[in-house]
């Protein structure tokens, strides 16, 4: 049974999973016809929305291989994998999907951090409040059972990016953070200048 997990929850995924070794982080939004005010979008604008890992030690990013995002398809270990770029998210489940194996995760990295961002959303004038239906999921990659979920629920209009959420290893212990912080940066380098 699947933990649905509210902003800023945490959980275990070792202790609750014994022998967990690969998940699978799915990531999923649909464009909104329409904002919270009532005004309407263009029904064919489409939200190119791009999901990407950060890989960090002690909380820092410290070379520019650690980001795994459309333009880095694998991470140098091996160990985290982006499966593809959705330009639309249209259509049911996951849009994107970032596949990690816990246990080829280099010692030195604890920390990795799940970001979405809006691709060219300044010049496209497009924000999360746009958006609808965003969560971030894991499953386990041995059974495909989903462990938790979390729903973005807050509004984030004038958002162009979003800190979805963080696997971290703590104790030996790998666990997840529910963060749904939403911020202004402009693009992907923006966001891991966040970890600099």
């Amino acid at each position: 049974m699947a933990v649905s997990l509210q902003k800023g929850q945490k959980i275990s995924l070792s202790k609750d999973h014994p022998g967990l070794s690969k998940v699978i982080v799915g990531l999923g939004w649909d464009a909104a016809t329409t904002t919270h005010k009532g005004l309407f979008f263009k029904k064919n604008e489409t939200i190119d929305c791009d999901a990407s890992a950060i890989l960090l030690q002690n909380g820092k990013m410290t070379q520019g291989h650690d980001l795994v995002y459309y333009g880095n398809l694998k991470h140098k270990s091996g160990a985290v994998v982006h499966l593809g770029d959705n330009l639309t998210g249209a259509g049911e489940g996951d849009d994107e999907q970032i596949v990690v194996e816990l246990s080829k995760i280099p010692a030195e990295y604890d920390r990795i951090v799940i970001v979405v961002n809006i691709y060219k959303a300044q010049k496209k004038d497009q924000h999360f409040g746009m958006i609808q239906n965003a969560f971030i999921r894991l499953v386990d990659a041995r059974n495909n059972n989903e462990m938790c979920k979390y729903n973005l629920t807050d509004d984030y209009s004038n958002m162009t990016a979003m800190i979805f959420g963080e696997l971290y290893k703590h104790n030996g212990e790998w666990k997840f953070s529910a963060v749904g912080q939403g911020t202004t940066d402009a693009s992907i380098k923006d966001l891991c200048g966040r970890y600099i």
